[in-house]
C-alpha cells in the first residue's frame, strides 16, 4: 500500500494548479511549436524542432509525477486541529540557543520551500516539532551539529493574519480536533487525542473521497492528452513525410529539366 501523502490545502491547490496549467496550456502550446517545426523541413538540425521535443519530454514526465503524487493525497485542514500543539500544517515560532528567533510552518514533502520557512513533516526539524506544546525544547540535528530549540508560539494561520499573538498560541478549553500527524504513533498514523474517533474517521474518509475523485479526474484529463499527442505526432510525421515527397519530386524535376537542356 502507498503511503499517504499529507499536504495542505494551499500546497494541494499549487499541484492541482501546476498540473491544469502544463496539461492546458503549456504542453498544447510546445506541441503547436514542434508542429510547426517539423513543418520546416530538415529536422536534424532544426534547434526549434529538438528543444520542443526535450521540452515536451519534460512536461510529461512532470505530469505524470503530479498525476501519481495526488492520487495518494490527503488534505489536513489546519482549521481542524488542535491549538496547544504542534501538528501537520501549524505555523512554529522557535528560539535556538542564540536567542534568535525562527518561524517555520510543518507541511508536506511536494510543499516543501526553505525560503518561505516551509518544511517537511519528515524534516528532523519537523519529527522534532510534532507533538510538543508552547515552552516544549526538542534538540536538533543541524547540518553543523545540535541545536536546541525552544517552542514560543503555535498558531494554525500565517502569524502575519493573526489578530494578535496571543490568538495564535491560546490553548482552548474544548476543542475536538480532526486527526494531525503525529511522530509517537508508528507508521504515521494520525492522532485522535480527544476519543473522537468516528467523527474524525469520517472527516479524514470525506476529504480523502473528494481527493481521490479529483485525481481520478485529472489522470482522465492525462490520458486524454496522452492519446491527442499520439494523434498529433501521427500527424507530424505525414507532413514531414508528404514535405519530403515533394520535395524529392521536385528535385528530380529539376534534375531532369537540367538534362534535358543540356
Amino acid at each position: 500500500m502507498a503511503e499517504k501523502n499529507y499536504i495542505t490545502p494551499g500546497g494541494y491547490a499549487r499541484l492541482v494548479e501546476e498540473l491544469t496549467e502544463l496539461a492546458t496550456v503549456e504542453r498544447p502550446r510546445v506541441v503547436r511549436e514542434v508542429s510547426d517545426a517539423a513543418a520546416e523541413g530538415d529536422r536534424s538540425e532544426n534547434a526549434a524542432y529538438i528543444y520542443g521535443k526535450r521540452r515536451l519530454r519534460e512536461i510529461d514526465r512532470r505530469m505524470g509525477f503530479l498525476t501519481r503524487r495526488l492520487k495518494h493525497i490527503q488534505v489536513v485542514k489546519p482549521e481542524e486541529q488542535r491549538r496547544d500543539r504542534v501538528f501537520f500544517s501549524a505555523y512554529v515560532t522557535v528560539e535556538d540557543d542564540e536567542g534568535e528567533e525562527h518561524v517555520y510552518q510543518i507541511v508536506g514533502t511536494d510543499e516543501v520551500d526553505a525560503a518561505a520557512g516551509r518544511i517537511s513533516w519528515k524534516s528532523p526539524v519537523g519529527r522534532s516539532l510534532l507533538g510538543k506544546e508552547l515552552d516544549d525544547t526538542v534538540t536538533v540535528r543541524w547540518h553543523a551539529g545540535q541545536r536546541e530549540l525552544t517552542v514560543t508560539a503555535i498558531a494554525y494561520e500565517p502569524p502575519a493574519a493573526a489578530a494578535t499573538p496571543a490568538t495564535a498560541t491560546v490553548k482552548p478549553r474544548a476543542a475536538k480536533p480532526l486527526p494531525g500527524v503525529d511522530t509517537d504513533e508508528e507508521d504515521e498514523e494520525l492522532e485522535d487525542p480527544d476519543g473522537d474517533a468516528a467523527a474524525d474517521a469520517k472527516a479524514s474518509a470525506d476529504e480523502t473521497a473528494r481527493a481521490k475523485t479529483k485525481a481520478k479526474e485529472i489522470a482522465k484529463s492525462a490520458a486524454t492528452l496522452k492519446r491527442a499527442r499520439a494523434k498529433a505526432a501521427e500527424r507530424i510525421k505525414a507532413k514531414a513525410t508528404r514535405m519530403a515527397t515533394v520535395k524529392s519530386k521536385s528535385k528530380a524535376s529539376s534534375k531532369a529539366k537540367a538534362k534535358k537542356d543540356s
